[in-house]
């Protein structure tokens, strides 16, 4: 399965902005340090998440981000797609002439991997963004 750091950072970044967002902006130092992600890929991440109206960049000395949406409107399949990742277990493309493997048939797998994905997709797409917000809180009772 294909998901790299750069979805799941992103995932993490934003709850982190969930659950201190009663506290106004939030600047990515604070984040980088609370989640132990890299300053220079969060920088990378939120312009992804600007650019897409997942967040919004608050100027002045009390500055950072905050979130553009409730998150509880906030599905963690938009953050995903968002940073342009996709969760996929297939490694041909289903829009493709040819099969699996540059063949001209499905491998005896593809149907199989191809439920997967379906699955996990529709997992992130059920999942929002107040969901783990919710959770986090619970656990740390």
């Amino acid at each position: 399965m294909k998901l790299t750091t750069k979805g799941r950072y992103a995932v993490m970044a934003m709850a982190d902005l969930a659950l201190f967002r009663g506290k106004g902006p939030t600047n990515l130092t604070d984040i980088s340090l609370r989640q132990n992600i890299s300053l220079a890929y969060l920088e990378q991440i939120f312009i992804k998440l600007k650019k897409n109206h997942l967040v919004k960049s608050v100027r002045g000395a009390k500055g950072g981000y905050v979130l553009e949406l409730p998150p509880e409107e906030i599905r963690i399949s938009n953050i995903i797609s968002a940073v342009d990742e996709e969760v996929k277990t297939l490694n041909c493309k289903k829009e493709s002439k040819k099969g699996c493997n540059n063949k001209f048939t499905k491998c005896i797998t593809h149907n199989l991997w191809d439920q997967l994905d379906q699955h996990i997709n529709s997992f992130f797409e059920k999942i929002k963004l107040q969901d783990l917000v919710k959770k986090n809180h619970n656990l740390s009772k």
